[in-house]
């Protein structure tokens, strides 16, 4: 080879070199910014609730629907999600989710009751190609950071929502945007990341064959499969878990002599508590062959933080709700790691995630209103929160089985 060839080869490798670290950055920020639409167009409507009911005089049960309806989209289409992209592509569907998305928001924020609720439905079954798809895409394209990409992920979601909850009212009232403005400004950011979307499919590099490849190996039965379920049984109580708290934990803590404005502070602790652990427990996740202790760590931090709402000092209540949202972060992260960590390669990690996420969403919207009519039927907290400690100990049985280092489909992951 002449001195030329090796030098235009040597061009090339380092062109090639460039785009594809180029290509990498762009999937990262595109991913950062679908994670960021995935929380914040929900929790931006529980300090909404008031405004929205009187202006618009609907009862209670219906302002419940707001919230309850998202999760019911998210339980019902969770499944049918991985068969659209593998069939249309990944990529594709998830910039078909983020423009629903913004049109779903951009309805909701019209006036009328019918508006309402058809524009959360849309934005509903948008978030729900998300959650269930980025694990999977994770997987695909960064199979050596999972732990590391999942908490970017996660962190951005969390972070977003936690966002958008404490500035929905300063946009209402101070900027005077209205309800309808504070819940249709995410529609900005939704519309942003259309177009970091359209930058990263324009730099997409997924061969073919890899895909083929995967389609082909992915045939597995998982609703037939223990480990499946017992992944899907954990995601399910992790969320039932966090939706039944950030539904009912300031009444908790009103029964406790705590007055509105303190219960509410309690509730944004706990919320901000659950975000470093979001971030810091996927990439420890990942470096471990089985995840055991770390599930252990999650269960006995909601224990700890359920007794001391039941039988605690009311001195140490921050300390119990510091538990709680601690517990939170590990559990929810967790719950998004092992999609990849027990699946074989992304179609399987997006149909898990699928499976696992339907029947998660289903229970989160179950538990609140159970939740409400127990207190309601025994005018106490005790039962509830009772019921919490049995879901802590069923999270902790459930959870080791999900953390043992295997594979569905593997002969060692036994079908029911």
């Amino acid at each position: 080879m002449s001195s030329m060839d090796q030098v235009i080869k040597k061009e090339n490798k380092g062109r090639i070199s460039t785009v594809g670290k180029y290509s990498v950055l762009i999937m990262i920020v595109g991913i950062v910014f679908i994670a960021a639409n995935l929380r914040a167009p929900l929790t931006s409507v529980g300090p909404m609730v008031g405004f929205i009911k009187d202006d618009i005089n609907i009862s209670n049960t219906m302002a419940g629907m707001i919230t309850t309806l998202p999760l019911l989209s998210f339980a019902l289409f969770s499944p049918i999600v991985p068969k659209l992209g593998q069939k249309y592509g990944v990529e594709l569907i998830i910039l078909g989710s983020i423009v629903f998305l913004t049109v779903g928001i951009a309805i909701r924020s019209l006036s009328g009751v019918a508006s309402l609720y058809i524009g959360t439905a849309i934005l509903g079954l948008a978030i729900s190609v998300g959650n269930v798809l980025l694990p999977g895409l994770i997987k695909r394209e960064f199979p050596k950071r999972i732990g590391l990409m999942t908490g970017v992920y996660s962190i951005s979601m969390n972070l977003f929502g936690a966002i958008a909850s404490g500035v929905s009212v300063p946009i209402a009232l101070g900027w005077r945007f209205g309800w309808k403005g504070a819940l249709g400004i995410w529609g900005v950011l939704s519309f942003i990341s259309i177009f970091f979307w359209l930058l990263q499919m324009k730099h997409s590099n997924v061969r073919r064959d890899t895909v083929h490849k995967e389609k082909a190996d992915s045939h597995v039965n998982l609703w037939s499969s223990a480990l499946a379920w017992q992944v899907t049984l954990f995601m399910g109580l992790q969320s039932m878990f966090f939706y039944v708290l950030v539904a009912w934990l300031p009444e908790i803590l009103k029964q406790q002599g705590l007055n509105s404005s303190q219960s509410g502070l309690m509730l944004s602790v706990m919320l901000l508590a659950l975000l470093p652990f979001t971030f810091i427990v996927p990439v420890i996740a990942g470096r471990m062959s089985g995840q055991r202790s770390l599930v252990t760590i999650t269960a006995n931090l909601f224990l700890i933080g359920t007794f001391g709402l039941l039988y605690g000092s009311s001195n140490l209540i921050i300390f119990w709700i510091i538990a709680l949202g601690i517990g939170g972060g590990f559990a929810f992260s967790l719950s998004m790691m092992f999609f990849g960590l027990r699946t074989r390669n992304a179609q399987q990690a997006a149909e898990l995630s699928g499976m696992a996420q339907s029947v998660g969403y289903l229970l989160a919207a179950i538990g609140p209103t159970l939740f409400g009519f127990i207190h309601d039927a025994t005018n106490s907290w005790t039962i509830p929160l009772l019921i919490l400690v049995g879901a802590s100990v069923l999270l902790f049985i459930f959870g080791l089985s999900a953390a043992k280092d295997r594979y569905i489909g593997s002969t060692n992951s036994q079908n029911i």
